[in-house]
């Protein structure tokens, strides 16, 4: 029995080697000859005889190849197969891709040429959206002020438009300015009050409103005030201070207040919330006076009225004519033009009396700006001009004003405007605040100025009826005798002779041409003194 085992057994390991040593044969033609058929997964079937395993023969190391059950060809159609536990399991293999990245388009090469460079246009520092708000705002505390036909029109070959500024409540247009810029402020700075130091328009106008919006409002005055015009903030209901010989002193300690206290220290400037209010003005102009070829507007310290003024006008209607006027004495517009950039420091001296507000201003360079793009004339008008201006306002319009109102009408009475005759023209009357004695001498300077006035010597004999002759022609030529003063002792005199000076008043320049030529003829040693 034993025996019988060993020989199956040494014959089963015989051929056994032989299968392992012995050289691997050839394939059929109907064996695929692929190395991916050759895995030893991939036998599948019965094995070969003689063999009991289910891996198949092993020829040089490697399992023999079995007959597949399945066409090589259809084969392609099914996955991976593998040999577990007898049974066949199918892999399906799937690729997945990722999702295809579309690049976009190169950017085209362009010449630098080919780039056109659009520029921005520049901020505007006063628009017409801003004094329309400004409008808005100010309505409810001020009157819109008349623009009324002038009796001069006839006079002067056009047609001439007041526009009467001066009847606000502290008679300056600057009331506009002022009022938008206090409701501007904000509550905390309201609340705090405010301090101004200086004796002008611009003040007057800030004590009245801020009293009127219970702002607590602070007005700082040198000693040589007059009385007159403290008693005037008191009535506003300002807390005036008296403090210092000069106005330097004042506004030196008014900002030391302001400091301390934190109160808001105002001045005239050239702020975009008070130019709005002053261009409040051209927007009322435009829709009082209907189908305007030009308007006048005085610059004499308030360049911001002109600036203001000119940038609503110019924005309803582009073909109205802005024309400044300024007086001679301080052409600073018409200087700044001319050097094409504002002057800080205009060596002249202006009649303080007459023009205060010159004192203390000058031009900044948005308001520079703004008039050097919108006005399109700027002139200037003498001393005597301003003043006779007035006295024909007194005369034909039955109101008073001061010299800086009266320079507009004042270019037209000196005939610098002659291409304005036959076309409709609004003046800007801006304020009337002057004191009465102050009016009381301009308005003998004007009638002087505009032969109205006349003074003359004479001599005369020491006979008696040679003074009542004098007085006799007077009377007929129906002369106004103003004063008259009789000298004896003279050193030149003949003897028996005596000088006599007589100021008379006329009725217009004909009048005066028609006395000089009487009294010319019937007394050869007359002499008409200079005026």
């Amino acid at each position: 029995m034993n025996f019988a085992a060993q020989l199956f057994y040494s014959s089963y390991l015989s051929a056994r080697l032989e299968r392992l040593f012995s050289p691997r044969p050839a394939l059929k033609d109907s064996e695929e000859n692929d190395p991916f058929w050759q895995r030893d997964e991939l036998q599948l079937g019965p094995s070969l005889p003689g063999c009991s395993y289910k891996c198949g023969p092993i020829s040089n190391g490697t399992a023999g190849r079995r007959s597949t059950l399945i066409e090589p060809e259809r084969l392609k159609d099914f996955g991976e197969e593998e040999l577990l536990n007898g049974d066949v399991r199918v892999h399906d293999t799937r690729v997945v891709e990722c999702p295809e990245i579309k690049l976009m388009d190169p950017p085209k090469t362009r010449r630098l040429s080919e780039f056109r460079i659009v520029s921005r246009p520049p901020i505007q520092y006063l628009c017409f959206e801003d004094i329309s708000a400004a409008a808005f705002t100010i309505q409810t505390g001020l009157q819109k002020t008349p623009c009324t036909y002038s009796r001069l029109s006839k006079q002067y070959g056009m047609e001439i438009y007041l526009k009467k500024e001066h009847l606000h409540y502290t008679g300056s247009v600057k009331e506009r300015g002022v009022l938008y810029l206090l409701t501007s402020l904000s509550q905390e700075q309201q609340r705090m009050g405010v301090i101004v130091a200086t004796d002008c328009n611009f003040s007057t106008a800030v004590a009245h409103h801020a009293v009127q919006l219970n702002i607590p409002v602070f007005v700082i005055m040198p000693s040589c005030c007059s009385s007159p015009c403290l008693r005037m903030y008191r009535d506003y209901g300002a807390m005036v201070i008296s403090y210092g010989s000069t106005n330097q002193d004042s506004q030196n300690h008014a900002r030391r207040l302001a400091k301390e206290n934190k109160y808001l220290y105002l001045e005239e400037d050239e702020s975009a919330v008070y130019l709005a209010g002053l261009g409040t003005v051209g927007m009322e102009l435009y829709e009082q006076v209907p189908k305007l070829d030009a308007v006048i507007v005085p610059a004499a310290g308030q360049y911001g009225l002109l600036a203001g003024t000119a940038a609503a006008i110019k924005h309803l209607d582009s073909r109205i004519l802005i024309i400044g006027v300024e007086p001679e004495g301080f052409p600073l517009l018409l200087q700044s033009l001319k050097t094409d950039g504002p002057i800080k420091d205009l060596h002249s001296n202006p009649n303080r009396k007459l023009f205060g507000d010159l004192a203390v201003r000058s031009l900044g360079i948005n308001t520079f700006e703004l008039a050097k793009k919108l006005v399109d004339k700027v002139i200037s008008v003498s001393e005597e001009d301003a003043l006779v201006a007035m006295l024909r306002f007194q005369e034909f319009e039955r109101s008073t004003v001061d010299t800086e109102g009266a320079m507009g009408l004042a270019a037209i009475l000196a005939g610098q405007l002659p291409e304005l005759r036959g076309k409709k023209v609004a003046v800007v009357v801006s304020s009337a605040n002057m004191d009465l004695e102050v009016v009381r001498q301009c308005v003998d300077r004007a009638l002087v100025l505009d032969d109205r006035i006349s003074k003359f010597s004479v001599q005369l004999g020491e006979w008696p009826g040679d003074m009542a002759k004098l007085l006799d022609v007077l009377t007929r030529e129906d002369v106004r005798l103003l004063d008259v003063c009789h000298r004896r002792h003279g050193d030149k005199s003949e003897i028996f002779k005596a000088k006599v000076e007589c100021v008379v008043e006329t009725r217009d320049k004909t009048q005066s041409t028609h006395l000089r030529k009487t009294l010319s003829e019937r007394y050869p040693s007359i002499c008409w003194l200079d005026r």
